[in-house]
């Protein structure tokens, strides 16, 4: 089982807020091998990274839920991408894990929290999927539908991926 540890630095001119070192600390107390960081105003670089190599069993570690994402639809995402590789989301304060019947309550909450932003905040997230999730998707014996809908992309991308894979 692999531990990554994960934050999205929101504006490095109020370090204070930011808490960078105790963060990263906090991350390899928590016992994470690898710690990346995301600079403000990146495209999410470095969280797409984690997301292409975690795998099954993987703990995805954040110090807060803010570190992760901006918003609770970009937090469901997220979850739902993690699920998507077999991993977990492991939350050090207050402590929250997506496994288990935490996880339940943890998607519940982030859902009810969803439904109330402003219907401007909400957006759905770029259709780009990687070929190796689909299929990955597809051998663990999900249909095409609900590819569609886990990843957040059309049917016929999921369609479309797949043609290409097995060419």
């Amino acid at each position: 089982m692999l531990r990554i540890g994960y934050l999205r630095l929101r504006d490095l001119t109020r370090l204070e807020d930011c808490g960078t070192h105790e963060d990263t600390a906090a991350l390899k107390a928590a016992g994470c091998q690898v710690v990346r960081a995301e600079e403000p105003g990146a495209p999410g670089q470095a969280l797409a990274s984690i997301f292409d190599f975690i795998g099954a069993g993987d703990e995805l570690v954040v110090t807060r839920l803010d570190r992760l994402a901006a918003s609770g639809r970009d937090l469901l995402d997220a979850l739902d991408r993690l699920e998507a590789r077999g991993a977990n989301l492991v939350v050090l304060r207050p402590e929250l894990s997506s496994a288990g019947p935490g996880g339940v309550a943890l998607r519940a909450a982030l859902e009810a929290v969803t439904d109330l932003e402003p219907a401007a905040r909400r957006r759905r997230r770029p259709a780009v999927a990687a070929a190796h999730e689909i299929f990955a998707l597809q051998q663990a014996g999900v249909g095409p539908v609900e590819i569609a809908r886990r990843l957040g992309v059309s049917r016929m991308t999921v369609w479309r991926k797949l043609k290409a894979v097995e060419a």
